[in-house]
């Protein structure tokens, strides 16, 4: 609860997640935002997803106005800005806004470039119990969309594993969307004979990684040089970086 010129704020944060078609997916979302909750001082703290997933962000905003919010900061589990996070989440406000007019709202940004999850992007190399190689390359995957931000996003987080841990080359590929593809890195690769490690950048895989475990398999002249790492996941680093955003978002005045 705060004050702004002597009136009181009860606070809200709605957390808001992609959403998965498998339940192991939103229950490890879930489970992240529960144990990252106790690290946040504001009492009504709910969760929604953008799709697939209930309860949706409508519904989110609903369930923290009927616990007595006036002003809802609205926090996106993603880890790079696109459209979901540029278009989707702000059209939600804004229903939510004509809805509750009364109600003021913030929104966060994703996690975006930031020193921690490259240290997880590490850990994820590390836990392999793998010797690097000197000439050790790593390629990480991203979902992928069309917006050019998330591949020069992806482009700057690679760079900085890179310079930090001194690997030989980080490179980036895509799912889907724009930059280079993943069947394109793996043709790429067969080109070379250095070891690769190759991480997901997603919080969640699901049947993604059964999609990239398949082309791996097929890809037989390279795959003993491949070590295919778990994907970034939901660690004590992607934690700190929630909790920054959120910190972040709660010193923000400016209403949407």
């Amino acid at each position: 609860m705060r004050s702004l010129k002597g009136e009181w704020r009860m606070e809200a944060i709605l957390y808001v997640g992609h959403g998965s078609r498998i339940k192991s997916g939103a229950d490890e979302a879930i489970s992240f935002i529960e144990r990252t909750k106790p690290r946040i001082e504001v009492n009504i703290q709910e969760i929604s997803f953008l799709e697939l997933v209930k309860p949706s962000i409508s519904e989110g905003i609903e369930r923290c106005v009927q616990r007595g919010a006036t002003k809802i900061a609205v926090v996106p589990i993603l880890l790079l800005t696109a459209n979901h996070a540029n278009e989707d989440i702000p059209l939600e406000i804004h229903k939510g806004k004509a809805r509750y007019p009364h109600i003021e709202f913030t929104y966060g940004r994703p996690f975006g470039v930031h020193p921690k999850l490259v240290d997880s992007l590490y850990e994820r190399i590390m836990e392999q119990l793998i010797p690097i190689r000197k000439d050790a390359n790593v390629l990480l995957i991203g979902r992928g969309s069309s917006d050019p931000t998330v591949e020069h996003d992806l482009k700057e987080i690679a760079q900085l594993l890179e310079e930090r841990y001194f690997f030989r080359q980080v490179d980036t590929c895509f799912l889907y969307g724009a930059g280079q593809s993943f069947e394109e890195a793996l043709t790429n690769i067969q080109k070379s004979t250095h070891q690769v490690f190759i991480i997901p950048y997603l919080l969640f895989t699901g049947i993604l990684l059964k999609s990239i475990e398949k082309k791996i398999a097929s890809s037989t002249q390279i795959r003993q040089r491949l070590v295919l790492c778990k994907s970034l996941g939901y660690d004590y680093h992607v934690e700190d970086v929630l909790v920054e955003r959120v910190e972040q978002l709660r010193e923000v005045e400016y209403l949407i």
